[in-house]
């Protein structure tokens, strides 16, 4: 059995906090009802601007079958297309049709009722700003990550 260590100490509630986190994940992914966390996932990703699937697999730590399989579906259902670029006779852009922006609508309005739900009933209701301000800590991350990667060794 591996031996535990203790969170790191800027991190004390670090375990409370990764497992309210998974719990609230699993709220939001019933909140997502048909269309699926995977999915919300994927046309959120497009929504906020990566029109390249290779762009919504490295935002979302995915490998490209994965995402091609969600794009396929999401295509299949309607709420997606893929578009030629105007840019790149080779590239394709993904792009949002109007039933796919109806659905993220809904769909995210349906998991901010689920976590206002959870938010009406905490301490200190301004938890959402603080959860909100990891979004660009997320991306930050990320970046750095990926710059590691793909930099001069």
């Amino acid at each position: 059995m591996p031996a535990t260590t203790a969170p790191p100490p800027n991190l004390p509630d670090g375990v409370d906090a990764v497992r309210t986190l998974a719990r609230l994940a699993r709220l939001l992914e019933k909140a997502s009802g048909p269309l699926g966390m995977a999915q919300y996932r994927v046309l959120s990703a497009i929504a906020a601007g990566d029109e390249r699937a290779s762009r919504v697999a490295e935002r979302l730590g995915l490998g490209r079958p994965a995402i091609s399989a969600a794009v396929d579906a999401l295509c299949r259902e309607g709420l997606l297309e893929r578009r030629g670029s105007p840019g790149d006779q080779r590239a394709i852009d993904l792009v949002l049709t109007p039933g796919g922006r109806d659905e993220l609508a809904r769909v995210e309005a349906c998991m901010v009722r689920a976590l206002s739900d959870v938010v009406a009933r905490a301490e200190n209701p301004s938890v959402t700003s603080a959860l909100a301000a990891l979004g660009p800590a997320l991306e930050a991350l990320h970046r750095e990550r990926h710059a590691g990667r793909t930099g001069p060794a």
